[in-house]
């Protein structure tokens, strides 16, 4: 019968949400410029047209992955903001970054650090991509310190970007030490010195 055919015919269907973190996980653990079509494509299930099709190009595909990155891994930064008082804030930031290198589920590194720091002309935008983001996030760390400064929580002389700063590269330590291996007693050690040197009020 006709019908038959055009069952016969059809593409393979497949759940994008799945397929997508799929992508995640290749781009994660190789970075941009490491992840090949045919990596992402077998890990995803797919054919490149329905790639192409259902994501765009492989871009396109990683910007897509990123905002999933975002809002499954990276959520506790917002709820980190919510904290009471800027150590608060520091300390919630350093442990849910430990706690999510720590989890084996997921691949070990920090995705927007590994994507930072390529270099080749193809991942030149998805470098200032990762970039802008990561600025984005640092600014609204500094706006809740500057907040915390102006309500006395912290000292005069506290300097709201430069504890930003602070934070943000113990953060993006953790991810660079969990991917070398440290434990994670080391790391907890770590975050515990850290916030011992927190400007008192």
């Amino acid at each position: 019968m006709k019908i038959g055919c055009a069952v016969k015919g059809r593409p393979r269907e497949f759940d994008p949400d799945t397929a997508l973190a799929a992508a995640l996980r290749v781009f994660w653990t190789k970075g941009y410029e490491g992840a090949s079509l045919s990596e992402l494509t077998e890990a995803m299930h797919i054919t490149r047209p329905s790639l192409y099709a259902s994501f765009g190009n492989k871009e396109a595909l990683f910007k897509k992955a990123l905002d999933l990155y975002e809002r499954e891994k990276l959520d506790y930064i917002g709820e980190a903001l919510k904290e009471p008082t800027a150590r608060k804030v520091a300390e919630h930031l350093l442990r849910s970054a430990l706690q999510m290198q720590m989890s084996s589920c997921d691949p070990k590194g920090c995705l927007g650090v590994i994507n930072a720091v390529a270099c080749g002309d193809e991942a030149e935008s998805i470098r200032a991509e990762v970039i802008l983001r990561g600025r984005i996030a640092k600014d609204l760390i500094v706006r809740r310190f500057e907040r915390a400064k102006a309500e006395g929580d912290l000292p005069a002389h506290a300097d709201p970007v430069g504890l930003t700063s602070y934070v943000t590269a113990i953060m993006q330590g953790l991810a660079v030490q969990a991917g070398a291996g440290a434990s994670c007693g080391d790391l907890k050690a770590l975050i515990d010195t850290s916030l011992a040197m927190w400007p008192a009020r």
